[in-house]
C-alpha cells in the first residue's frame, strides 16, 4: 500500500465515509487540503483533520462552526 510523505496510507485519507483515526497535526493538514471541497458534516477525513487543528490550537473556529 502507498503511503503519504507523512507515513500514512493514502486509502486512508482518501474515503470521505471512512474515519482515518488518529492524525498529527502534519496528516489533518494534508487532509484538509485532499478534501478541500468536502464539508465536515459529511466528510469524516475533514472532520477528522478539522478536530486535530482545533485540539492542537492551529485552527481557531469561528463561532457559527461550533456545534
Amino acid at each position: 500500500m502507498q503511503l503519504t510523505s507523512l507515513n500514512m496510507h493514502i486509502a486512508g485519507l482518501s474515503r470521505c465515509r471512512r474515519d482515518p483515526g488518529v492524525m498529527s497535526a502534519e496528516q489533518a493538514h494534508a487532509a484538509m487540503q485532499l478534501h478541500l471541497d468536502c464539508t465536515v458534516a459529511t466528510c469524516k477525513v475533514r472532520r477528522r483533520a478539522r478536530a486535530t487543528l482545533v485540539e492542537e490550537g492551529r485552527c481557531v473556529l469561528d463561532e457559527r462552526a461550533l456545534p
